[in-house]
């Protein structure tokens, strides 16, 4: 048992039991609380007549609400601009944890869901995890590619995530086929890179590659799925000088960094969206709030100031 905040109703329970002159132990039986729950109500609630329930709810809600810290409107204003920039409850209370400042993520889904209430869109900037369809194992009917190299041959380390610069690559297709865009993720850091593709074709992923990979200062690696834009990976391994290694078909997990960074995307760029207009400056803005977003499995630090080994002030 643990302890566990009792009823107005048990609080007659209690009351009750004690003019029958039952001990503590026996009171916390029948209210099926632990006995160290029964002593501390006795002890925190009684009044100079004795211990009388109604008396004793009065003095246990006025507690609570002395106790209830009080959240400055300044925080809530930084946590509107931090929702507004995309980052999860669960972001921003660990960002304001290392401010100084102590704000649940409970409390700010409360924040979000009472503004929608009220009229509010902060809701809208909350990322809805959709169920998907895992499709059933087979055959790979996209043919094979020619040389490539199988996961099975990936050196070790890279599977540890110890080390910057390994890559995993894949494509976002918009709605109808129309465009597409290259998606590139470190696996240690999750730093994004996000190239436009008016076409699903070889030919621009090895432009693209190489024209995103340049930006970078670490590269080692590359694993990507089956698909045939990826048909050239050696022409990407040698503009890139890093090996191109290939996950096994319709394993996704093999890629979970890639996909999981696709799904971030996806809420800036919905399948509902073709993407042959998608202008390179909306590519930019979505690297740089993916980049500078806090992760939890980074310490709450961002992809930027993990990959570059340095430290950014987000400003208030």
């Amino acid at each position: 048992m643990k302890y566990t905040q009792l009823t107005q109703e048990q609080r007659y329970q209690i009351y009750a039991l004690l003019k029958m002159a039952h001990s503590q132990t026996e009171i916390a039986e029948v209210l099926d609380v632990h006995p160290s729950t029964i002593s501390r109500e006795l002890k925190r609630n009684r009044g100079q007549r004795g211990y009388r329930p109604q008396q004793a709810n009065k003095y246990a809600r006025a507690r609570r609400q002395k106790t209830k810290p009080k959240i400055l409107e300044q925080s809530w204003q930084l946590v509107e601009k931090k929702l507004c920039e995309d980052w999860s409850p669960e972001q921003i209370s660990g960002w304001l944890k290392g401010e100084g400042r102590a704000i649940s993520h409970e409390w700010i889904y409360q924040y979000v869901y009472a503004d929608k209430r009220a009229g509010g869109n902060l809701w809208k900037h909350l990322r809805c995890q959709k169920k998907r369809r895992k499709r059933a194992g087979g055959k790979d009917r996209r043919g094979m590619i020619s040389g490539r190299v199988s996961i099975d041959e990936r050196p070790q380390i890279v599977a540890e995530r110890e080390r910057l610069g390994d890559w995993e690559g894949d494509t976002i297709i918009g709605h109808g086929h129309k465009g597409a865009v290259l998606t590139l993720v470190d696996r240690k850091s999750g730093y994004t890179l996000l190239g436009k593709l008016s076409k699903r074709e070889a030919w621009q992923v090895v432009a693209q590659s190489t024209k995103l990979f340049e930006l970078v200062p670490h590269v080692h690696t590359l694993t990507v799925d089956n698909g045939k834009e990826f048909a050239y990976h050696l022409q990407i391994a040698e503009q890139i000088h890093a090996n191109v290694y290939f996950a096994h078909p319709y394993s996704s997990c093999e890629r979970g960094t890639n996909e999981n960074t696709n799904g971030l995307i996806r809420q800036y760029l919905p399948k509902s969206r073709r993407l042959d207009n998608v202008t390179d400056q909306e590519l930019e803005r979505i690297m740089f709030l993916l980049n500078h977003r806090p992760r939890k499995r980074l310490d709450y630090l961002t992809p930027y100031q993990v990959f570059f080994g340095e430290p950014v002030a987000l400003t208030t």
